[in-house]
C-alpha cells in the first residue's frame, strides 16, 4: 500500500488531522491499535477553546457541537468557600464550549466514514521504518496478517504511551517533566450540574472541580493523595467529601446519584523537544502532557493539529522544507500553555510539605489576581486560548 501521510492514532487529534488533510487533497491513512468502541469509551475533557471550535467547523465536524454543546461565557474560582467569577466574554470577547471529547470523537469518526476516510482499527504491533529517509513506511498486523504502508510523512497522534515517540532514536529528544504529588479522583454521573458554569475551587481539604458534559450529566473531581485507591471511594464517600469542599449554597443544592465511571488520574507536566524526527512529527499527547486544571490538553493537541495540517499540506504539495517549522511553531504555544496549567495548579491545589511562607505568598497572589481586572483578564485570555501559531 502507498499513501502520502500515515496518521498513527484515531483519537480526536488523529481523526481531526486526517479529516483536514483529506479536505486539502492529501491522501491519508489512519492506523489505530484499539477497536472503535474502546476509543469511544475513553472519558476525557470537554471544554473547547475558540480555536478548537473553529477548526472543527472548518473540518465539517462542528454541526452537532454547535447544536448540542453548551457555550460558557465564564467560570467560577472558589477560594475557601467564596466564589469569584471570571467573565470570559466580558474580559476577552470570547467564550468556550462544553462538549464532551467522546462526542467530538464520535462526530469525527462518523464524518471520516461518510467521506470515505481509510481507518484501520485493530492495527497491532505498529512499527515505523526509515524515518530519516525519503520514503518511510509503517508496518502493522491486522486480521492475523502483516501489512506495510509506504508514505511520504508520518504523524504520531498515538498519545503518551504510543509507539511514535518511542520510535525516535535515543539521544535525539530532550524530555522535560514534572510529576505532581497528588491525583484527581473523578466521578461521572447522570445528574444535573451543581452550577451553570464550572467551579474550580481551592479548599483546606484540597482542590475540587465541578464540571459537566451536558445539562443532565456531571463530572466532578477531588484532589487526593497518590496513595489513594479508587475502590476505597464509595459513591457516598465521594459525594460527602465534595459537599465539604463546596460553598454552602452549592453543597445544599448538589444532586447526587450512582456513578457511571470513577477513576484516579495522576497529574503530570511533560514536554519533549523537538517534536519532529526526519519525516515524522509528534502531535498532542505524544509530545506533551499538561495538568487538567486549565482545560488545555485537548486544546493544545488541536493547535498542534492546526500547524501539522498547514505544513503537511505544503510538504505534500512539494515544499519539503515546510515541516522544519513545525516544532518551533508548536513549542512556543505549548510552553505558554504549560505555564498557565502549572501556575493554576500551583495556586489551587494543596501541596504537601509546602513552607508556610510559600503558602501565604500563593494565597496573596491568588487574592490579588481575583481582585484585579488585569489579573482576571490574564486568567481569561489564557483560558479561552491564545491564538494559534501563524504558519504563513
Amino acid at each position: 500500500m502507498k499513501t502520502q501521510v500515515v496518521v498513527i492514532g484515531a483519537g480526536p487529534s488523529g481523526l481531526l488531522l486526517s479529516q483536514l488533510l483529506a479536505r486539502s487533497g492529501v491522501d491519508v491513512v489512519v492506523l489505530e491499535r484499539q477497536r472503535p468502541e474502546y476509543v469511544l469509551g475513553r472519558i476525557r475533557a470537554g471544554v473547547l477553546e475558540r480555536g478548537t471550535m473553529e477548526m472543527l467547523r472548518q473540518a465539517g465536524a462542528g454541526e452537532r457541537m454547535d447544536r448540542e454543546g453548551l457555550p460558557h461565557d465564564g467560570f467560577h474560582v472558589g477560594v475557601d468557600g467564596e466564589l469569584h467569577h471570571i467573565d470570559l466574554k466580558g474580559l476577552t470577547g470570547c467564550s468556550v464550549m462544553v462538549y464532551g471529547q467522546t462526542e467530538l470523537t464520535r462526530d469525527l469518526m462518523e464524518l471520516r466514514q461518510r467521506e470515505g476516510g481509510v481507518i484501520h482499527y485493530g492495527a497491532a504491533d505498529v512499527q515505523i521504518h526509515d524515518l530519516d529517509g525519503a520514503r518511510p513506511s509503517v508496518s502493522f498486523t491486522r486480521h492475523g496478517r502483516r501489512e506495510r504502508i509506504e508514505c511520504d510523512y508520518v504523524a504520531g497522534c498515538d498519545g503518551f504511551h504510543g509507539v511514535s515517540r518511542r520510535s525516535i532514536p535515543a539521544g535525539v529528544l530532550t524530555e522535560h517533566e514534572r510529576v505532581y504529588p497528588f491525583g484527581w479522583l473523578g466521578l461521572l454521573s447522570d445528574t444535573p450540574p451543581v452550577d451553570d458554569e464550572l467551579i474550580y475551587s481551592r479548599h483546606p481539604r484540597g482542590f475540587s472541580l465541578c464540571s459537566m458534559r451536558s445539562r443532565s450529566r456531571s463530572r466532578y473531581y477531588l484532589q487526593v493523595p497518590l496513595t489513594e485507591k479508587v475502590e476505597d471511594w464509595s459513591d457516598g464517600r465521594f459525594w460527602d467529601e465534595l459537599r465539604g469542599r463546596l460553598p454552602q449554597a452549592h453543597a445544599e443544592r448538589l444532586v447526587t446519584g450512582p456513578s457511571l465511571e470513577k477513576s484516579i488520574a495522576p497529574l503530570r507536566s511533560f514536554v519533549v523537544e523537538p517534536m519532529q524526527y526526519g519525516r515524522m512529527i509528534l502531535v498532542g499527547d505524544a509530545a506533551h502532557i499538561v495538568p487538567p486544571t486549565g482545560a488545555k490538553g485537548l486544546n493544545l493537541a488541536a493547535s498542534d493539529v492546526y500547524v501539522a495540517w498547514k505544513l503537511l499540506a505544503r510538504a505534500c504539495a512539494g515544499d519539503h522544507d515546510a515541516l522544519q517549522r513545525y516544532s518551533p511553531l508548536c513549542l512556543d504555544r505549548i510552553w505558554k500553555a504549560q505555564r498557565f496549567s502549572w501556575w493554576l495548579t500551583s495556586l489551587l491545589h494543596d501541596f504537601p510539605d509546602t513552607p508556610m511562607f510559600d503558602r501565604r505568598v500563593r494565597e496573596a497572589e491568588l487574592s490579588y489576581l481575583l481582585s484585579s481586572e488585569a489579573g482576571r483578564r490574564s486568567i481569561a485570555e489564557n483560558y479561552v486560548g491564545l491564538p494559534f501559531p501563524e504558519t504563513d
